[in-house]
């Protein structure tokens, strides 16, 4: 168990970032290795206390050698985007200098060796990225730990992996998974498994691959239960995949919950700027016709509100935090029964 320091100049003189690097050593050269990774955007918090209770476990397995293939974590990756604050409101989604995405435009390789990423360049949200991609590059297991406004537990998984990867959402216990293909504008997840697809399958081992963006609930549900019960399903996901023995874990079994393709997904927006009055919880079925939330537009006033309805039955996966919106903001994401009409590959949202 070894604590290491990441330093990443800023932009400015006098500036500079560290990113405190966790490694545990295997002891068979043979096995599954894993990375883990939160708070990519930087206000996503559920990942980062699921990382501090997983360590301690991490570290009883290592005292007692049951850890057989190396596992690197990056508890809090993202010190460029926790650095901004406007207005006293943490802004950690967009780099405010290059207005990108933290989780966009990572580099995609040809193949997966950090050789090829070249020296760093570019501002520091970018150097950002080619830094936490050479650190994950070789892994079999690549966790990138984020969450949702308000929403059930979830996976996305690249549709070359499933339903290879059932077992991590059975172990993980995540009540959805969405399926994507395609590309999702070069996030984390698509440039790790990208220059793996590059490769003939006999050198690819795509069975022993696990990419995926891990949606911890909301953004909000920080508390010790979560980080606990999430640590419990990561652990079971690395002895699952045999990162770590564990005789005491039973296997995970079939998952249960929901797998739809990320084309059934509508993103329901909001029709009118206002005060929203939600119908619907994360977790719930809905029917088509059903109301799923009312803007109130114009209180008091005769027409001064106006209800949003689900355009197809379905699985009501995530809603804003906030009850007011621009119009044309999203509002929910509902995973429909049948494809959307408007459905979005690779990415749902910027």
């Amino acid at each position: 168990m070894q604590w290491t320091t990441e330093t990443l100049a800023g932009d400015t003189e006098g500036v500079t970032y560290t990113l405190p690097v966790l490694r545990f050593a295997g002891t068979d050269e043979g096995a599954p290795t894993a990375y883990l990774q939160a708070a990519l955007h930087a206000g996503e918090l559920p990942g980062v206390v699921a990382v501090d209770a997983l360590v301690p476990k991490l570290a009883k397995a290592h005292a007692e050698g049951r850890i057989r293939g190396a596992i690197t974590i990056v508890p809090a990756c993202n010190p460029v985007g926790r650095l901004q604050y406007h207005f006293g409101e943490l802004q950690g989604r967009f780099h405010l200098g290059t207005r990108t995405n933290f989780n966009r435009d990572f580099p995609l390789l040809p193949k997966p060796d950090a050789s090829t990423l070249g020296p760093e360049t570019g501002t520091a949200d970018q150097r950002l990225k080619q830094r936490l991609l050479a650190l994950s590059l070789g892994h079999d297991i690549v966790l990138d730990l984020h969450c949702d406004d308000e929403g059930v537990a979830y996976l996305y998984v690249p549709v070359e992996l499933w339903p290879a990867m059932e077992d991590c959402a059975a172990a993980m216990g995540v009540a959805a998974v969405v399926t994507w293909g395609g590309s999702s504008g070069a996030s984390f997840d698509e440039a790790s498994l990208h220059p793996w697809l590059q490769l003939p399958p006999d050198e690819a081992r795509l069975d022993r691959k696990v990419v995926t963006t891990v949606e911890f609930r909301g953004l909000r549900d920080v508390t010790r239960a979560h980080a606990q019960s999430d640590a419990e399903g990561l652990y079971r996901l690395l002895v699952a995949r045999g990162v770590v023995e564990d005789a005491a874990e039973s296997p995970a079994g079939r998952f249960g919950g929901l797998v739809a393709p990320i084309t059934h997904v509508d993103v329901v927006t909001a029709p009118r700027a206002g005060a929203i009055l939600f119908d619907v919880e994360s977790g719930d079925r809905v029917a088509k016709g059903q109301r799923l939330a009312t803007i109130v537009h114009g209180p008091g006033q005769p027409d001064g509100s106006t209800d949003v309805i689900a355009p197809q039955s379905g699985y009501i996966l995530t809603r804003v935090s906030r009850r007011s919106l621009y119009a044309g903001d999203d509002l929910l994401k509902l995973v429909g029964d049948a494809p959307s009409a408007n459905g979005r590959e690779g990415a749902l949202e910027d």
